[in-house]
């Protein structure tokens, strides 16, 4: 087993759940996620050697599960990229908390791709950025916009019920 190898291991064994949780909001369920968690460090394996940059590894990997999420939710159409557009989360399980499905719904899509990527994918601002293309003040703006939105939802809701 290569340094490479030994780290994508390290990496599947400490974040899995991480992994699973973040994806099950993008193909639907926890069941499929855990699929294309398998799936993705399948590929990175099988992909090692084209990593150029041993330090961006956790980045090359979720570059890799977010296209294998999206290819499931497109019924195994290969995708070239994770194309951050096409990514369109949910939660999974929306009847726990209705109210809040409601009010993540309502957010614009990349606004809560980033929501997904900070609190279920627990990535840094840093990690969004490169993920998403963008700057981490990009990120921090787009979350604290998310929050308000949300906080002014839920407490519209409040209010109703």
């Amino acid at each position: 087993m290569d340094d490479r190898e030994r780290a994508i291991e390290a990496l599947y064994r400490r974040d899995y759940l991480r992994y699973r949780n973040a994806l099950a909001t993008v193909t639907g369920s926890y069941e499929s996620a855990r699929d294309v968690v398998q799936e993705a460090f399948t590929r990175a394996l099988k992909q090692r050697r084209s990593l150029r940059d041993e330090q961006a590894l956790e980045m090359w990997i979720w570059r890799i599960a977010l296209r294998a999420a999206l290819e499931s939710r497109r019924n195994g159409q290969a995708t070239t990229a994770p194309r951050m557009e096409l990514i369109d989360p949910e939660l999974v399980e929306p009847e726990r908390d209705p109210a809040l499905t409601t009010a993540l719904r309502r957010l614009p899509p990349r606004r809560r791709l980033i929501v997904f990527l900070r609190y279920f994918a627990d990535l840094s601002y840093s990690q969004i950025a490169e993920l998403c293309e963008v700057s981490e003040g990009t990120v921090a703006a787009t979350i604290a916009q998310a929050r308000e939105e949300l906080a002014r939802t839920l407490r519209a809701s409040e209010v109703r019920t």
